[in-house]
């Protein structure tokens, strides 16, 4: 989806394909058809950006044959579907059924990362519509925090550095620019934005790596939207991409009904990282059931655990989700005399995920789940000024 800001510059608005994940080629161009074009029809739009997620598999199958990476294009041209951005956090196993902490290996101390961030920058040049020049790729806060050093943050650094002349390279090449977004994300090296400048001015690119904001990230993690964007514009520092997303809320978490209800968030699948803010600063747990079990975690504040909620459907009470914080990130972001991005993305990839009474049983109501989120961020957009375009 596209949209006119009131500066005559295009905004793109896509949902992330991780939400149903494949690791091989025939899987992506399975997603196209199976639910890609089905969401673009419910929403009746004749063009549908996706934030497509490539696992390394499937990216080896499109570097490896040309004839496969054209092919990919027609799909996505004849399913009415369109690439500006893609997800290049997850490396593979995304559908496993215990992901956890596997999400964030190889990290940016490994040339595997590195390989695979340029793979898909060169994918990314070759997909983007014919009208449009600019791509982003988002990708992890460089590794868990443990173990993490100086010597590994080095390591990093410069992985992060010859990236960046690759894809100086690249654009020399294709005329097409491509853009790296760190993601900031509770428990690992880069959790918060000052976390992400204090690496960014080591890495020294700012033409080619930024920061992705998460706003369920963001929110989890406590930070202001206001002083946090502040400090990326004092520093220089880009937003090539955002994150449209919500995490779990909980006011009052020392209430039985409130842990009850946390309770049915917990799964095996993915870490839910949980926070809560005290006077001696941001104290947190590595998931939710850490959280919930005895007096891991204070309860005399609210909670906050990452756990991407649909954004149209809010918890029932006695939780609520941290739509607010999108939806003043967002005007931030775009509801200004210039947009500080121009990349959107929808990342709800958690509907398998949620507690059974609020799981899609079908597909059909997974697409209607996912045109509700994308309609609802098209509200906010034009709400704030933007122009749906065709």
């Amino acid at each position: 989806m596209r949209f006119r800001h009131p500066d005559g510059s295009v905004v793109h608005l896509a949902y992330c394909t991780n939400v149903h994940p494949a690791e091989t080629l025939d899987g992506v161009l399975a997603q196209l058809r199976d639910h890609g074009e089905p969401v673009r029809r419910r929403l009746g739009r004749d063009r549908l950006g996706i934030g497509l997620w490539l696992a390394r598999p499937a990216t080896r199958a499109l570097t490896d044959d040309p004839g496969a990476l054209r092919g990919l294009r027609a799909e996505l041209d004849r399913r009415g579907l369109e690439v500006v951005t893609l997800n290049g956090f997850p490396y593979e196993g995304f559908g496993a059924g215990t992901v956890k902490h596997r999400v964030y290996r190889p990290d940016w101390t490994h040339p595997d990362r590195l390989a695979h961030t340029v793979d898909l920058a060169r994918l990314l040049a070759a997909l983007l519509p014919d009208d449009v020049n600019e791509g982003t790729i988002s990708t992890l806060p460089l590794a868990w925090r443990t173990p993490f050093d100086s010597a590994r943050a080095d390591t990093a650094h410069h992985a992060l550095r010859t990236l960046a002349e690759r894809l100086d390279t690249l654009e020399e090449l294709t005329g097409r620019s491509v853009q790296v977004a760190l993601e900031p994300e509770p428990g690992c090296v880069v959790e918060t934005i000052a976390d992400a400048l204090a690496h960014l001015a080591a890495v020294a690119a700012p033409r080619r790596v930024g920061v992705c904001v998460d706003t369920c990230h963001l929110a989890t993690s406590f930070e202001d939207p206001a002083a946090t964007l502040a400090d990326l514009a004092a520093a220089g520092v880009t937003i090539p991409k955002a994150q449209l997303s919500v995490a779990l809320h909980a006011e009052h978490p020392h209430l039985p009904a409130v842990r009850t209800a946390l309770a049915a968030f917990a799964e095996p699948r993915f870490l839910h990282q949980t926070r809560t803010l005290t006077p001696d600063g941001l104290r947190g747990t590595d998931d939710l059931d850490e959280a919930l079990a005895g007096t891991a975690l204070p309860d005399t504040a609210p909670w906050r655990s990452h756990f991407h909620v649909p954004l149209h459907a809010r918890p029932a009470p006695p939780l609520t989700s941290t739509l607010p914080v999108l939806e003043e990130t967002l005007a931030l972001l775009v509801g200004g005399a210039v947009p500080r991005t121009r990349h959107l993305e929808v990342e709800t990839y958690t509907w398998q995920t949620l507690p059974p009474e609020l799981r899609p049983v079908t597909r059909a109501r997974l697409h209607d789940g996912i045109a509700a989120e994308l309609s609802l961020a098209r509200d906010l957009l034009t709400d704030l000024g933007l122009k749906e375009l065709p």
